[in-house]
């Protein structure tokens, strides 16, 4: 089968994509589809570098639409395919000159079709798998839907026997008064109490019965609730300590809310029953009754069931977290946070009844040298439901505030175990007293270790702390991890880290950029399965030749993404991370022009750059790279207008852009078109008059300064300048070429000076005039630029 026949077999979504891909004029879909067998058979990919080769093709091709012509002419219903064909092969005629052009063309065209295969095909896993999961996660609630459903159909039988129980024991009650009463002959006083007999002992069984019915029903809640409270709870809370650091992991609390709700209900109606039992025996017992001598026993079975229920069904729901804070369980002394506790038990006898109390470091104050904090603020709260969007019983808490507690002489004091004030871990505890239906329970949780910092520049590191802890420790009360911290297996730590990624640019990361840091931390391994990263190593040790460690420089990536890289990352754009071995080996097989982005592995706070492979006369490649652009260079231009507008300046003094094709081979302006941001001047008030292109100018010099190239005048008419310029930005840094350039080669005059002709230019008599009194020198400081006093000869 065909890759063009496999396409249109897809669902729906997949076949759209497919059937957009060829909404342009480039490359016809019905070509694509008569000549499928023989398109798909060419290795366009070699053609779009071997010219030679891409002129053979391009013979050929025309020679087969001419065949489809000709078979067209002979079928009666094919006049508009015939004249299309025609129309088709005129076109294609334009790149008689540039075959290759057409070759890289048609290549694209068969790479973005094995994309969309690949993406159908890999939901299509996604899918099998998810509705695997799906079907142990379904299996495994309608177990308990069905464990809780017979728990309840029992209590309802229950509820009927012990109906039926109260009103045997009246009717043999009633019949043993009148005995007492009957003044009958001895002879029938006999009869009677065989009679009386019978009834107490079927009294007597029923008793007994029904007490063994109890015992059997707390044998199914015992498990029943160790099921709820042992493995979902804490699946559960182990899912919420991962989606604090990133993973997607589903938090919800509903499913657990009704789960506990009916069985604590079922509870305290098994508690009624032993209650009317008691009614029983106070109005008749007797010898070897079964009820004073068993019911004990069970009615302490049943109030540590509920007290253990009860006890569990108090949570936070929402971890701990400052508005702008970097996330979850990071708190900064005197800035506000919130946090917010639920009661899994929802009983509308109890909204706004049960008060929480809030405070801070029970444990934690019995380690020498931890700070001490307050917590100001609205401390205490009801439960409710008016704070849920779903109805369930929450506190919100959302204006608390930790202030530091002066302990002793003042200051922080010597620590027992010498940890950093960001490897201290301290918790947020919740007490509230639960009383109902005749039942007290002291109730208290705690949130999941927080770290305090009392400045923004320890962010960064009480950060760290909370991916280690939070990724390696399954308990929450331990506040001494950091005293022996573990170490992280290569799966754990790149599973952490590629959730930080989803978190900051929608996208994870992909098998070969965890292979590629795992040859970064470990070195070329057969398996990663084995290797370990200790703390020390991600968060303290510096990388080789580097000042900073390992998690500053992932962090600087991170932040990066986030604040200017978003977009790009989502839609795979960059290729992120990769080696410079690795990059040279892709490029240096791949057509002039093709360039990749990659993640600068020198600059503490994040860089990105690209490079580009260049082929020189006799054939041989180079790549060339760019000085990395940081956070203060994308703060003033986005990275898809340093792409579209960078150049380079060739012997000729001509600028030029080398980038053509992002890896593997898509055309630049594919890749990054919807991303670029020029204005027309219609759009723009400031530009009326005036459009301008800010250009990355660079040549094979390593000192040459840049400047601003492809200042359009554009005339509407009038000689009137614009009142005013907008206030401009500040100077990008200057750009310098890593590597070498090697001179690209163009076909202009070798007479032609640039520089002097831009002088002239913006010399020109008529361009003055139509600027008024302006300079040039004004023109270039009006956008903020240096007017470029550079020599007039090259």
């Amino acid at each position: 089968m065909t890759q063009w026949e496999r396409l249109q077999q897809l669902d729906t979504v997949y076949s759209q994509r497919a059937s957009d891909l060829y909404n342009g004029d480039e490359f016809p879909m019905e070509v694509r589809h008569y000549l499928a067998h023989w398109i798909e058979g060419q290795d366009w990919e070699r053609a779009s570098r071997d010219s030679s080769q891409a002129a053979f093709l391009f013979q050929v091709l025309l020679e087969n639409l001419d065949n489809q012509f000709s078979r067209f002419a002979q079928e009666k219903d094919s006049f508009l395919l015939q004249r299309n064909f025609r129309r088709y092969k005129q076109n294609f005629q334009k790149y008689q000159e540039e075959p290759f052009t057409l070759a890289a063309i048609i290549n694209w065209f068969l790479v973005k079709e094995k994309e969309i295969l690949n993406d159908a095909e890999l939901a299509q896993q996604v899918q099998t798998l998810q509705v695997q999961s799906a079907a142990v996660e379904l299996e495994s609630q309608r177990q308990m839907e069905k464990r809780l459903k017979d728990l309840k159909i029992k209590v309802e039988v229950m509820e009927h026997k012990i109906r039926c129980l109260e009103e045997q024991q009246d009717e043999f009650d009633f019949k043993f008064q009148t005995h007492k009463m009957d003044s009958c002959t001895e002879e029938e006083k006999n009869k009677q109490r065989q009679g009386l007999q019978k009834m107490l002992n079927a009294l007597d069984k029923c008793r007994k019965d029904f007490l063994s019915d109890i015992s059997a029903m707390l044998d199914a809640t015992e498990c029943l609730s160790s099921v709820l409270i042992d493995e979902e709870l804490v699946d559960w809370k182990r899912r919420q300590q991962k989606s604090c650091i990133g993973a997607p992991d589903d938090t919800s609390l509903e499913q657990l809310e009704k789960w506990f709700t009916q069985i604590i209900e079922c509870m305290f109606q098994l508690q009624k029953f032993l209650q009317k039992l008691d009614e029983l025996v106070g109005k008749m017992s007797y010898e070897n009754d079964p009820i004073p001598e068993r019911k004990p026993h069970l009615n302490k079975r049943v109030d540590t069931l509920l007290t253990n229920l009860i006890k569990s069904s108090f949570v936070v729901e929402t971890q701990p977290s400052m508005p702008q804070g970097r996330g979850p369980l990071v708190l900064r002394t005197n800035v506000q946070f919130s946090v917010k506790v639920r009661f899994l038990y929802k009983v509308p006898e109890l909204n706004h009844v049960l008060k929480v109390s809030v405070s801070v470091d029970n444990a934690a104050s019995q380690v020498k040298g931890f700070r001490r904090f307050n917590v100001l603020g609205t401390s205490s709260k009801a439960l409710n439901m008016a704070e849920s969007t779903n109805g369930g019983m929450v506190a919100d808490f959302r204006h608390l505030t930790l202030k530091d507690q002066k302990v002793g002489g003042g200051g922080k004091g010597i620590n027992d175990l010498s940890l950093s004030v960001t490897e201290e871990l301290h918790k947020i505890n919740f007490q509230t007293q639960f009383e109902y239906q005749g039942l007290s329970v002291f109730l208290e949780t705690s949130s999941l270790p927080v770290v305090v910092i009392s400045n923004s520049s320890q962010q960064q590191s009480a950060w760290a702390s909370v991916l280690w802890f939070n990724m390696l420790s399954s308990d929450p009360k331990n506040v001494k991890f950091f005293e022996s911290p573990l170490p992280a297996s290569w799966a754990q730590f790149g599973e952490m880290l590629s959730w930080q990624f989803l978190s900051s640019g929608k996208r994870g990361l992909d098998s070969d950029q965890l292979e590629t840091l795992a040859i970064k931390l470990f070195g070329k391994q057969q398996s990663y399965d084995q290797c370990k990263i200790p703390w020390a190593k991600f968060s303290k040790e510096n990388l080789p030749d580097t000042n900073f460690t390992l998690w500053v420089w992932l962090d600087g990536i991170l932040t990066l993404v986030k604040s200017y890289l978003s977009d790009l990352w989502s839609d795979g754009s960059l290729m992120g991370f990769v080696s410079k071995g690795k990059e040279r080996f892709l490029l240096k097989k791949k057509q002039n022009g093709t360039f990749l982005l990659r993640f600068s592995e020198s600059i503490k706070d994040g860089g990105i750059t690209f490079s580009w492979v260049q082929y020189s006369n006799d054939g041989n490649p180079s790549v060339q790279t760019v000085k990395p652009f940081t956070s203060t260079d994308l703060k003033q231009i986005a990275l898809p207008e340093i792409i579209c507008t960078f150049r380079i300046m060739v012997a000729e003094n001509v600028p030029v852009n080398p980038l053509c094709y992002l890896y593997p081979n898509i055309p630049k302006d594919q890749a990054f078109g919807k991303y670029y941001t020029e204005k027309t001047g219609e759009e723009n008030p400031y530009m009326k008059y005036i459009k301008t292109k800010l250009v990355f100018v660079s040549k094979d010099c390593p000192t040459i300064d840049p400047f601003w190239l492809n200042a359009v005048l554009e005339n509407d008419g009038e000689n009137t300048a614009p009142d005013s310029f907008p206030q401009p930005d500040p100077h990008i840094s200057p750009l310098c070429l890593e590597n070498d350039v090697d001179i690209f080669k163009e076909e202009i005059s070798a007479d032609t000076d640039v520089n002097l002709t831009l002088r002239e230019f913006l010399n020109s008599q008529n361009l003055l005039n139509s600027l008024d009194s302006s300079t040039p020198e004004d023109i270039f400081n009006g956008f903020g630029l240096s007017y470029p006093n550079m020599p007039l000869t090259p």
